[in-house]
């Protein structure tokens, strides 16, 4: 079967994060693609909303900075599948605050959601997985980027990568794979974001050089789709880094507005 054919009907799928953004719009595809899919988030009513517009799949709430939540959706994930061929832990935390004015809280929410949380899904779901399971965690294109603003999400995301690093050294027979993204919309990532502070940032990336374009959130999800599915048929094969960004060609690092970038990140 040509890679293009391959889609994920049949498999087994829990997305973690799956209220808005990357994660909504996978599990949407994974669904409508027939796959049996757990999805979990906070916010249970935008889980209902999901399962109606996808017409499948069954919801989990639960926060992921709650030790016993991540254990129980694990166990429901797992009773309701059986087993577990792809985890996707689409989470994210990002306060936008200069590094000198980030605070403690504003450390634990992010560390707690971006590195322990999927941790502790990880560890939960262990006894789990399926023979040739995939395990992918979103990061960001900010790591070892001078993002101004959002210094504690780029070094929390640093150290998610390490620790996935771990999971493959410690757990050789679990594919983990670290999935890299730029900014991509509709999302609901800055929707905290202070947007005078936005303004000001902004310029500052044009400046430094990583203001670049936007993605397409399904267009994202197409290829993430389309890669893991050919991962899951081919389990002899490690999938441990993939990187989506806008082409280079297609935008200059000045080209994303203030403007833009408000709708973009809020």
């Amino acid at each position: 079967m040509a890679v293009g054919a391959l889609t994920l009907e049949g498999k087994r799928i829990l997305v973690v994060g799956a209220s808005s953004g990357i994660g909504r719009a996978f599990a949407l595809r994974a669904i409508r693609e027939g796959a049996r899919v757990v999805v979990s988030a906070r916010r249970a009513g935008h889980l209902a909303e999901l399962i109606s517009e996808a017409g499948g799949g069954a919801a989990v709430t639960g926060d992921v900075r709650v030790p016993a939540d991540c254990e129980r959706v694990a166990a429901e994930a797992a009773a309701t599948l059986g087993a577990v061929d792809l985890l996707l832990y689409t989470v994210g935390a990002a306060p936008l605050r200069r590094f000198a004015e980030t605070t403690a809280e504003d450390w634990r929410a992010v560390l707690e959601t971006n590195l322990v949380g999927p941790h502790q899904v990880i560890r939960a779901a262990l006894g789990s997985f399926a023979p040739g399971a995939l395990v992918a965690v979103l990061s960001s294109e900010a790591v070892g980027r001078p993002y101004v603003g959002l210094g504690a999400y780029a070094c929390s995301k640093a150290a998610l990568e390490e620790s996935l690093r771990m999971w493959r050294t410690e757990r050789p027979e679990l594919r983990v794979c670290c999935v890299t993204q730029g900014a991509s919309m509709p999302s609901d990532f800055g929707t905290s974001f202070d947007l005078e502070l936005l303004g000001e940032v902004m310029q500052e990336w044009g400046r430094l050089g990583v203001a670049g374009g936007v993605m397409n959130t399904d267009d994202v999800v197409g290829v993430m789709a389309t890669t893991f599915a050919a991962a899951l048929a081919n389990p002899g094969v490690g999938l441990e880094h993939i990187v989506l960004r806008p082409p280079s060609a297609a935008t200059s690092p000045m080209e994303m507005s203030v403007d833009m970038a408000k709708e973009v990140y809020t």
